[in-house]
């Protein structure tokens, strides 16, 4: 009850207290007191992101450019191929630091990625496969989608503090129920009529799932992580509230000091990202009618490649 007043049947809002915020205050003083715990978790996901981010900025840019856009090329064609290098071009001259702080903001959302698609796609098969588990788990993606991305901010900071971890894991709880939702909707999307010829030829429910399922469904499964790296990319701002590094820090550092001109660099350089990530993981979900009933490996730079050698 309310020490400043009493019951009141037509306010009872006012005149109650839950203690929210004392259980809130009591979770903050559990995480000091067990940081031991946390700390393991903490050094495996910062080395991660720090061995991303190495790797990617011991690249020298030329060469960094040349692999996106070969990459580009094989995953999407030669058109995002060239939309790729005339956009990584433009990042890299923005300004004489952009290249640097893009590749550590990439490596901010490929460790996001590569967490969420872990833990993600197991969830989706899972939630694809059972329908009690499927019931149980939508209220939780709902809740994580519609709760604003600050709100996130707080427990996580109490828990692991502030810096590139805290900014992984905040993202990773705001990106990962898209591709948790589409690996769900892909699986249940799988012809029945398909699943039960494999099962007459005698095929295993492992068998099912890797051979046959998993396969029908992956352009579903890769439009959920395209999903999951737009929303990522949407966190790089908010996360530099946290001390999180690259292109989302320096619009926030822009933001404090009413400097246009950087604001404008980060603006654009997260943009760019997001459009050359979308073109790609794009591509990559193409189905095998759109890339004219060919494998993945027979277009691109590899099937140039051997092509040339088929010839020799």
């Amino acid at each position: 009850m309310s020490d400043a007043q009493g019951f009141n049947i037509l306010d009872p809002f006012s005149s109650i207290d839950l203690g929210l915020a004392d259980s809130a205050d009591g979770v903050k003083q559990w995480a000091i007191a067990n940081r031991g715990i946390i700390q393991p978790i903490k050094k495996f996901f910062n080395e991660m992101i720090v061995g991303i981010d190495t790797a990617l900025n011991a690249v020298p840019p030329l060469i960094m450019l040349l692999l996106l856009v070969l990459v580009a090329w094989q995953a999407a064609g030669r058109r995002v191929a060239i939309l790729v290098a005339i956009a990584m071009t433009v990042l890299g001259f923005l300004a004489p630091n952009a290249w640097g702080l893009a590749m550590t903001t990439l490596a901010i959302v490929v460790s996001s990625v590569i967490l969420c698609f872990f833990i993600g796609l197991p969830l989706g098969v899972l939630a694809g496969k059972n329908d009690r588990f499927e019931a149980v788990i939508r209220p939780v993606l709902d809740t994580m989608q519609t709760i604003p991305a600050f709100v996130y901010l707080v427990p996580v900071v109490m828990l692991i503090g502030i810096g590139n971890v805290s900014g992984v894991i905040v993202t990773i709880i705001f990106a990962l129920p898209p591709l948790i939702r589409l690996t769900s909707l892909g699986i249940r999307g799988v012809n029945a009529s398909v699943v039960e010829a494999a099962k007459a030829f005698g095929a295993s429910p492992r068998q099912i799932l890797f051979k046959v399922e998993l396969p029908l469904a992956t352009p579903t499964i890769l439009a959920g992580v395209n999903q999951t790296i737009m929303l990522s990319l949407s966190m790089v701002v908010i996360a530099s509230m946290i001390s999180v590094k690259g292109l989302g820090n320096e619009v926030l550092r822009a933001m404090g000091r009413l400097d246009a001109g950087k604001a404008l660099i980060g603006g654009l350089g997260i943009v760019i990202l997001a459009i050359v990530l979308d073109r790609i993981t794009q591509g990559m979900g193409q189905s095998g009618r759109e890339r004219g009933h060919r494998h993945w490996w027979q277009g691109g730079p590899i099937g140039l490649v051997l092509r040339v050698v088929g010839k020799n």
